[in-house]
């Protein structure tokens, strides 16, 4: 209920004629010196309405200026002897709510979101959210409540602390360290936080082994590459399993230290599963022995049925390499194979091979700017052309500009031929890098 000093302080500095005199009163103590009192001050851009209320609380002649100075010790006492507040901060606190000072805040959060940083003892975690696009990928999916991320930070790194894992299910994991089997599906917070960490770990790992600068690696550009397929990867880098039944890996005679593995039969493709890889990861037989990395499913058909048990072993990336694919190649990379890629001479096949050539240490196999110009000098006509965006290729600088020149793509089953001499042993070529 009302008493009178409320009806009267509202009829003095109330209504919304003068709602933009109290905010720029509430403003001059919201962004006040902090450790010091302000006694006087001057405002200006005064409506008729506005120095009214200023000039009689101040004590002085109606007559209207634009501009005024403001001294609070007459205001605050002219306020208390009228028995209506304290002071003219208590009067604008009454009326519109607290005042809080913008420097104090602002130090306050600012301590309260460190506490989110170091609550916790992850290294990776800790690191991550050090970096100014870490903390602020934490402040977006928090929703910027430190008490969300507070919650947020401890649930990232209850699953932290249990990768890398051995082949267990995302589900299984996330109703284990979270109580809930959907916790960590794609789109949840919790999700997106353990693979931006998990991402940029192994990145810096990477970056450290080739000597480059890890201060340069974005969390947020990391983060971003982890949605939809590519967070399968990236959860399959950790050995948890997402989908792990869908395009398994395609190879031929690949030898292994086992007597018999998934099935292989001589000269026969075989396929294993991402849920295999990681489970019962083989002992590839491999180590300083000749890979073959093609990227259409074709090709190694082409070659189980004009080679058989004498083609060299024969990997299919199958397109952009998914989960599956990306496992064996890491795992035949650390076996101690030497790697040879071939793909399409299109841009998605370079984009491809940019791919495959960086991250698994492989070597380009007849896929440089000669080996393209030879194919489109024997090519039928018309052929397809290329399309899409325009794609360097980082293992040769001519090859990009050949292909702009010719305009031509160049499908790896259009080359099947040398490309099966190599894989028969029968090339008298001296160098297969392209």
């Amino acid at each position: 209920m009302s008493t009178p000093n409320d009806d009267r302080l509202r009829r003095l500095l109330g209504g919304k004629h003068l709602a933009g005199l109290r905010k720029r009163l509430r403003q001059r103590f919201e962004r006040g010196p902090l450790d010091e009192h302000v006694d006087s001050f001057r405002i200006g851009k005064l409506t008729a309405d506005e120095h009214a209320v200023l000039a009689s609380l101040l004590g002085r002649a109606p007559r209207f200026a634009g501009s005024m100075q403001v001294d609070l010790r007459i205001i605050d006492a002219a306020l208390r002897q009228a028995g209506i507040a304290a002071s003219l901060r208590d009067a604008l606190e009454q009326l519109d709510g607290p005042i809080i000072h913008t420097v104090t805040a602002r130090n306050s959060l600012q301590t309260l979101w460190s506490e989110v940083v170091e609550d916790g003892s992850h290294p990776g975690l800790i690191e991550f959210l050090r970096a100014p696009a870490g903390i602020g990928l934490v402040k977006r999916l928090s929703g910027q409540s430190t008490d969300a991320a507070m919650q947020l930070h401890r649930r990232a790194e209850s699953v932290l602390w249990r990768l890398p894992a051995n082949g267990i299910t995302r589900a299984q994991l996330a109703a284990n360290t979270l109580g809930s089997a959907h916790a960590l599906d794609n789109g949840r917070p919790v999700a997106t936080l353990v693979l931006a960490v998990w991402r940029q770990a192994r990145t810096s790992v990477h970056s450290k082994a080739e000597g480059a600068d890890v201060a340069t690696e974005d969390p947020v550009d990391i983060w971003q590459e982890t949605g939809g397929a590519r967070a399968r990867d990236v959860w399959a880098s950790a050995g948890v399993l997402v989908n792990e039944l869908a395009r398994p890996a395609l190879f031929l005679n690949l030898p292994t230290q086992e007597a018999a593995s998934y099935g292989q039969r001589a000269g026969e493709p075989a396929y294993a599963s991402l849920r295999t890889l990681l489970r019962a990861p083989p002992r590839w037989a491999v180590s300083g022995r000749e890979v073959y990395v093609c990227e259409n499913p074709n090709l190694l058909a082409i070659a189980a049925d004009g080679l058989g048990p004498g083609c060299a072993p024969l990997v299919c990336t199958d397109g952009m390499p998914a989960a599956a694919q990306r496992t064996l190649l890491t795992q035949l990379a650390r076996a101690g194979a030497r790697l040879h890629y071939h793909g399409d001479f299109d841009w998605p096949g370079l984009r491809i091979g940019n791919h495959v050539l960086r991250e698994y240490g492989a070597q380009p196999w007849r896929f440089g700017a000669v080996d393209y110009v030879a194919a489109v000098q024997t090519a039928a006509r018309p052929g397809d052309g290329l399309e899409g965006p325009e794609v360097a290729a980082s293992w040769d600088q001519a090859l990009t500009p050949a292909m702009q020149m010719h305009q031509l793509s160049i499908a790896e089953e259009g080359i099947a031929n040398s490309l099966l001499e190599d894989l028969a042993g029968k090339s008298d070529r001296p160098c297969l890098t392209g």
